[in-house]
């Protein structure tokens, strides 16, 4: 049973992560374009949870977290420079 629900969640991750490729390509704003790569990376950290639990192996999960990681920082220095058009100051 547990193998279906990991086939069906890993489609609606993979499903979200093409409704998010499609606002990053036709947002109207850059604050979507924003919020679309950082819930991409929010859906990427998924897959690959729900791939180490299949595979039944940790270095998914620690590649979860370092994904994270750089997807915070990521976002971070894309808003800066997004509003003030440097990162550093």
């Amino acid at each position: 049973m547990i193998e279906y629900a990991l086939i069906f969640a890993l489609t609606c991750f993979g499903a979200g992560l093409l409704f998010n490729l499609w606002r990053i390509v036709r947002g109207p704003g850059r604050a979507d374009r924003i919020l679309a790569l950082d819930t991409m990376v929010i859906n990427v950290i998924a897959l690959l949870v729900l791939f180490g639990i299949s595979k039944g192996t940790a270095v998914y999960f620690e590649a979860s977290m370092l994904v994270a990681m750089v997807g915070f920082v990521s976002t971070v220095a894309y808003c800066r420079f997004i509003l003030r058009g440097d990162i550093i100051e």
